[in-house]
């Protein structure tokens, strides 16, 4: 239901614009209101009338930016049911819907000018003085009485600042020297990435949407130098979020509230709330089944009194995700008649696959490499080649002689993969100890100003996809659920989707993809975890579930870091599970227990 907009006029000095009007908007418990400025000037719990806007700080309802530069807005005002915000240094213009609900209000960019100008919009950062629990995932801080939150509305708005050109939200120590907060040492944490976020004076609230019209050059996984192509999703009109602020108990579900009334993803496990059924930590047993032994392996399960049996490695590809040809022979036919033979004994099956990682033995490697593995970027030929020649010269090694997370040094020449050593360190640059036709591709002769590219991969010798070959891979997994009935997944490696220069975005397109294009049947019966969470996978993902680390001993390493990733799981209101653990002969059976 939407409720009118309030207006407060208050008697103000009249500025250079003219009167200046405070802004009022209210939900069913809190309200905020903004300066005839467009900055914000109150967060307000409605039932006991606590300010929860921190003393001394301005946070702008969005602010703009125009060549590198952020500007905040300098006159806000109604007009034709829409907030205006208007900016002086770039002229710039923003009208903005805003919707009142009885939970939580909507803001969405709807025009902005001169549209083509603006690089990107900042939702915030809006300052509170909450700092006794921050989410910085989920995007929400509380206090024992009261949660203020914010949510993204649709994909392509970001939590988080843009800090780095790359969309990379980084994870931060509150500990580090640009994070001080009064905390004692005893509760140090890391927080994954930065839609709430601790500050000095409490914390801040806050989302972006970047214009991705043009091709950029960024810094991107250990390259200086990364061509992060353009992107066609409408810029940034249509960014959208909602803010909330309700008693502290009713935040998680008024963010079921905003799923379900804005269209936002809201996966559900045998018809309950996945983030609230105890299904969601579900235990599962890991064995490397076949066809030939899925009795034994059930049978296993059901002595360790789990339901979930789960295979880590059952593909020969990554990409096309083919099974391993052995343990599968018919290959997804025979997953699918593994599901029913497990289903038929109360047991759920899963698989483990590593996102959008392509194997190079994938059909989109060899024997013809598909045009959209993804690009470090790229040069020309500046003199032929035949099919045999060591040497390759090109007119810059700009994206070539980057040899951080460089583990298969290979470019791509027409339908060509080669691989090199190393780039020369003078004119003319050349490639030099190339082994010619890799991955089972084909050596050939190319011309002079043949356009050769680096391709971009993982050091666990895979190739990336690029934002359209990303889409593709993760309707293959969702159709590779669809015909088999599988009933859990992990996205590990999701940070492999980087590949595409648009960071966190490409993570949660990935994901919301796949969902996307589940089977109504199936999005209310799997269950999907990752190991790289972020603001708008936490309304997919129903549940976050870390390995690692392995570098010591049963107790100091692995239980130890998954006891502090419990208090990651409190913050950011998600169900609380252990992770993986690595037992061996090593294992002590006081251990395991």
């Amino acid at each position: 239901m939407k409720i009118g907009i309030t207006i407060v006029l208050m008697t103000t000095f009249l500025s250079a614009f003219g009167q200046s009007e405070n802004i009022d908007f209210q939900t069913g418990s809190f309200a905020v209101s903004f300066s005839g400025e467009g900055i914000l000037t109150s967060i307000r719990d409605r039932f006991s009338g606590t300010e929860y806007l921190a003393d001394n700080q301005t946070g702008p309802l969005l602010s703009i930016a125009v060549n590198g530069g952020i500007e905040k807005p300098v006159l806000a005002l109604l007009e034709d049911g829409m907030m205006v915000l208007k900016y002086t240094d770039n002229h710039a213009e923003a009208r903005i819907s805003v919707v009142e609900k009885e939970d939580y209000l909507t803001f969405e960019l709807v025009e902005i000018t001169p549209a083509k100008k603006v690089q990107l919009v900042v939702w915030g950062p809006y300052p509170t003085k909450i700092k006794e629990t921050v989410g910085e995932s989920v995007g929400v801080v509380r206090n024992q009485d009261f949660a203020i939150g914010i949510q993204a509305l649709n994909v392509k708005t970001l939590g988080g600042y843009p800090d780095h050109e790359n969309d990379i939200e980084p994870a931060y120590d509150i500990f580090s020297t640009d994070n001080l907060i009064d905390v004692d040492e005893s509760v140090r944490m890391l927080y994954r990435g930065q839609t709430a976020k601790h500050t000095d004076f409490g914390s801040v609230l806050q989302a972006y949407c970047r214009n991705r019209n043009r091709e950029r050059i960024i810094s991107n996984w250990g390259h200086d130098r990364y061509l992060a192509p353009a992107f066609e999703d409408g810029g940034v009109v249509g960014s959208k979020i909602a803010l909330f602020g309700c008693p502290a108990d009713r935040a998680l579900d008024v963010i079921a509230k905003i799923e379900l009334d804005e269209g936002l993803p809201h996966p559900v496990i045998d018809g309950e709330w996945a983030k609230k059924s105890a299904k969601a930590t579900a235990s599962y047993l890991i064995i490397g089944f076949s066809e030939e032994n899925l009795d034994q392996a059930i049978e296993l399960t059901k002595k360790a009194g789990l339901e979930y049996l789960y295979h880590g490695d059952p593909f020969d590809t990554w990409g096309h995700f083919k099974l391993n040809e052995k343990a599968f022979p018919d290959n997804w036919e025979s997953m699918r008649r593994c599901v029913q033979r497990a289903e038929e004994e109360g047991i759920r099956l899963g698989v483990h696959t590593l996102s959008n990682f392509i194997s190079t033995n994938d059909p989109y490697v060899s024997p013809v490499p598909d045009d959209r593995l993804a690009k470090v970027g790229e040069s020309v030929l500046t003199k032929s080649i035949d099919s045999s020649d060591e040497e390759i010269f090109i007119e810059s090694p700009v994206f070539f002689n980057q040899m951080n997370n460089n583990s298969l040094h290979s470019v791509v020449v027409g339908n060509e993969i080669i691989r090199y050593r190393e780039v020369s360190k003078e004119k003319p640059w050349r490639l030099t100890g190339c082994v010619r036709g890799a991955f089972n591709t084909e050596a050939a002769a190319h011309a002079q100003g043949a356009k050769i590219a680096k391709l971009m991969d993982h050091g666990y010798k895979v190739f990336l996809s690029n934002a359209a070959l990303s889409q593709e891979i993760a309707e293959t997994i969702a159709r590779f659920f669809n015909e088999t009935g599988l009933r859990q997944l992990s996205f590990d490696g999701l940070e492999g989707v980087w590949s595409t220069g648009m960071g966190q975005y490409a993570r949660s397109l990935f994901t919301k993809t796949w969902y996307d294009h589940l089977s109504e049947d199936l999005k209310g019966k799997v269950i999907n975890d990752a190991s790289n969470p972020s603001h708008f996978n936490w309304h997919i993902n129903t549940r976050y579930n870390w390995g690692e680390p392995w570098y010591a001993g049963f107790r100091e390493s692995q239980t130890m870091y998954r006891l502090m990733n419990q208090d990651f799981y409190r913050r950011n209101l998600l169900p609380s599970m252990l992770g993986w653990f690595s037992m061996n002969g090593q294992t002590s059976v006081e251990d395991a227990e």
